[in-house]
């Protein structure tokens, strides 16, 4: 199974279960990432390229692969590096392929149920649930523009693509119903990118969404709270976390 540890935030001391996170090797085997249960988890302040890959042996054939070093959000705002054992082989992780082996037990008898004369009652029907969202692991900056593009599609924005080339508007993502920004630097996203995409949504009359991998300024964070503009932050892994309250609202409305 992939492992559990708990991390605790260096700056809000706030504990979390943190479980590996599960890749794919090239043979079909699932690795999960060998955490580091003894060592501290670190405040991501400034993200490299070259720093935020690992590289992970697979326990079944022997591969070595790089994988996105682990990452979480805690909720006071701050990204942590959740430490991985360099050098070591990856855990053998179960997948629906090849799943854990299961203690058979005799079944139990179960009574059978008593008629009812009365006429049975129609089956409510609930809103249907969002399949698993599956990410784009991210390499290159047109990775993270998929990666955004994939998300909205998950949330139910149909006719999404993704542009070729960052036009002047710096709308990289755009769909009948929805502009997005996504900034693959470095550096945390600036106020100026943030007020620009309000407007492009505003003419528009669509939704305009902001993605960034290193975060957020906090003049722009405090500026996209003023305009219900949702912020979600991208791991390497593609898999986005909604920052203010106006990404968490985007997630619970259907469409």
């Amino acid at each position: 199974m992939a492992e559990r540890v708990l991390v605790r935030c260096p700056v809000c001391r706030r504990e979390h279960s943190y479980t590996a996170p599960v890749y794919p090797c090239g043979c079909g085997a699932p690795v999960a990432l060998p955490l580091l249960s003894s060592a501290a988890a670190v405040q991501v302040r400034h993200r490299t390229w070259a720093g935020s890959w690992i590289s992970v042996r697979c326990p079944a054939c022997g591969r070595v692969d790089e994988w996105p070093q682990p990452e979480l959000g805690c909720g006071c705002g701050t990204t942590l590096r959740v430490p991985v054992a360099r050098g070591r082989t990856g855990v053998a992780a179960p997948s629906a392929e090849h799943p854990p082996p299961v203690a058979r037990t005799a079944p139990e008898a179960v009574p059978e149920p008593a008629p009812s004369t009365a006429d049975p009652a129609p089956a409510a029907r609930g809103p249907v649930p969002r399949p698993a969202f599956r990410p784009v692991t991210i390499r290159t900056a047109q990775d993270a523009k998929l990666a955004a593009a994939q998300y909205l599609r998950w949330l139910g924005f149909e006719g999404v693509r993704v542009a070729e080339r960052t036009p002047a508007s710096g709308v990289d993502v755009r769909g009948p119903a929805v502009v997005a920004h996504v900034d693959p630097s470095t550096s945390p996203a600036a106020l100026r990118d943030v007020e620009t995409l309000w407007l492009n949504g505003l003419n528009d009359s669509v939704a305009a969404v902001c993605f960034a991998l290193a975060g957020y300024g906090k003049d722009a964070r405090a500026r996209a709270d003023e305009l219900r503009l949702p912020l979600f932050v991208l791991d390497l892994t593609g898999t986005p976390r909604a920052v203010n309250e106006a990404a968490e609202q985007l997630i619970r409305t259907p469409r």
